[in-house]
């Protein structure tokens, strides 16, 4: 199933800690309305302006998110969220890039290392009724996940 020109429901829901546990990772409705606005709203426009573009993580059930070790508010949970990266781009990169041109409940620039422009990932959530444009830089700092305001790259 389609969501958008080039964003497949499969890979929206894809989940290898589904797959390994034997867990469910489909949506129900008001899942599924997320995902499509999601794709739309920050997949499709990445897509258009970049290229090909890889999904590492959206929509991630109850249980599968539980079993990543992920807070039960996420917006994964919820389809309002998406993992994303572009071959050949550097995340920061990215990450500016949505900042700046598109709307959007919360940016992460997600373990980002400064040299190494592939590592780490952007993280994008999109709840409609929610629109803060808050952005965040997640790093670790003596074995645990920090959040620093803005992009930090």
């Amino acid at each position: 199933m389609n969501l958008t020109q080039n964003f497949t429901l499969h890979e929206m829901t894809k989940s290898e800690t589904a797959l390994r546990l034997g867990l469910e990772n489909q949506p129900d409705e008001q899942q599924l309305a997320a995902l499509k606005v999601i794709a739309e709203k920050i997949c499709q426009p990445v897509r258009d302006k970049f290229g090909p573009t890889k999904i590492n993580s959206a929509l991630r059930t109850l249980p599968v998110n539980r079993a990543i070790g992920s807070s039960d508010n996420s917006h994964h949970v919820r389809g309002m969220a998406v993992d994303i990266e572009v071959p050949g781009v550097p995340n920061a990169e990215l990450a500016q890039w949505i900042v700046d041109n598109l709307e959007f409940t919360q940016v992460i620039l997600e373990f980002y290392t400064p040299g190494v422009p592939d590592s780490g990932w952007v993280h994008v959530s999109y709840d409609p009724g929610d629109l803060k444009k808050q952005v965040l830089t997640a790093t670790k700092q003596n074995g645990k996940t920090v959040y620093l305001p803005g992009l930090v790259a």
